[in-house]
């Protein structure tokens, strides 16, 4: 559920109309919706209350300030994976002490800042990893948290570019090789063992897959266990879908409640790390209708926005629901929804029948989530705005960037 709904033929988030929005602060744009953004989080803790937990939201999946500070205003953890994610949450007031460090490709630098702000676990991917945190803690004369994240070998049954939990995956350690792994770091001097970890990818529409990689863990936690190396935390990533579409994904409640069922008399810590389900339905991308085309073959809704702006369409095919802001009587067509970058694969949505005319504006629903944080300056292009409403109120919690802004940084040979 979300915050975007129709009130006769206007579409509106929360109390405000988005044609109101667009008008104040042009197009195209990234609207969000506070109270979508907490009921979904909501559901996550009221899901997990009973049992020790951690909530931390995937800040890759939407890393502005504004929405950051909503969930950290809740109580939520944060799983990030650079350290520039690190200073966004800590800028946004999120607590160090429920931040949890992913990703495979930590440096020296991001290691070390993460250690002097007091994170609560990194997740390890390798063994070359595992070594360079236990060498920076020691130097630092600190203890690292470390859980190892463990790739279970489980389909996911998702875009291959977005299945992070098959042995052919980058991600992870193979599960033939965590438990050395574990016996390696639990001799290291700078390493406190914290947790084990798992993700196997975004955009899951079934429980099974969850279900299937927390038995694998577990077996792997009781072989531990005999060897006196103690899990205090199980995080079993994130990657719940939404339906963008047809899509009938589980509702959080539906996959936690099953998930609390696995850790009956286990004392562990269930830590989840979502991202699209909390982000993604609390989000539109708006865009203005500049020309309408027509060929032989196809009708063209050629719009401000483009794949440097929503870049999912192109990169994975993904499908996003496109209605128009004002509902029209006008004649309806079929149109491929296209911005104005030079690449054929810059289109927003094919296929979709509209009541449109130039000048009108669309709305790309369930934009939340890998939307404006995926977006570039390709073309030249600034980035766009990014607006969050509270109720009846609106904030800018991102300025539209100037072109100018664009090469500041670039500099010209000398004579």
């Amino acid at each position: 559920m979300d915050h975007f709904k129709y009130k006769g033929d206007s579409l509106f988030a929360e109390d405000l109309t988005v044609s109101d929005i667009a008008a104040r602060y042009g197009t195209p744009c990234f609207i969000y919706s506070r109270a979508t953004l907490e009921r979904h989080y909501r559901v996550y803790a009221e899901a997990l209350a009973g049992h020790p937990h951690k909530i931390c939201f995937a800040v890759k999946a939407n890393s502005n300030l504004g929405v950051l500070n909503v969930l950290a205003r809740l109580g939520a953890g944060f799983d990030i994976v650079s350290g520039g994610e690190l200073d966004r949450v800590l800028t946004a007031g999120g607590d160090a002490s429920n931040i949890i460090f992913s990703g495979l490709g930590k440096t020296t630098n991001e290691i070390r800042k993460a250690l002097d702000v007091g994170i609560h676990c990194f997740n390890v991917e390798s063994e070359a990893e595992l070594s360079r945190i236990n060498e920076i803690a020691q130097a630092e004369e600190k203890i690292a948290p470390i859980s190892v994240r463990v790739n279970p070998n489980v389909d996911a049954g998702t875009h291959p570019y977005i299945s992070t939990g098959l042995k052919e995956n980058k991600f992870g350690i193979p599960a033939s090789n965590a438990i050395d792994l574990y016996r390696n770091a639990a001799k290291m001097d700078g390493i406190s063992i914290m947790g084990i970890d798992f993700h196997i990818g975004s955009q899951l529409t079934t429980v099974e897959p969850f279900l299937d990689a927390i038995d694998r863990i577990l077996e792997m936690v009781d072989k531990l266990d005999e060897e006196g190396i103690k899990i205090s935390h199980f995080d079993m990533g994130g990657g719940l879908g939404v339906p963008y579409g047809k899509e009938e994904p589980p509702h959080p409640s539906e996959l936690i409640a099953l998930v609390r069922e696995k850790f009956t008399g286990r004392e562990m810590e269930i830590v989840v790390e979502p991202g699209r389900s909390i982000a993604a339905n609390a989000g539109i991308f708006v865009t203005r209708i500049e020309y309408l085309k027509k060929s032989e073959q196809k009708n063209f809704a050629i719009v401000d926005g483009a794949m440097n702006d929503l870049i999912r369409p192109a990169l994975y095919g993904a499908w996003q629901e496109i209605v128009p802001v004002e509902k029209s009587s006008k004649a309806a067509a079929v149109y491929d929804v296209v911005g104005p970058v030079c690449e054929s694969s810059d289109f927003l949505g094919k296929d979709r029948e509209l009541n449109i005319a130039a000048g009108d504006l669309l709305a790309v629903r369930s934009a939340g989530a890998y939307g404006f944080v995926m977006s570039s300056n390709y073309n030249t292009r600034p980035r766009v705005a990014e607006i969050m409403i509270d109720c009846s109120d609106s904030y800018l919690v991102r300025e539209r960037e100037t072109v100018a802004e664009l090469f500041a940084n670039e500099y010209m040979l000398p004579d």
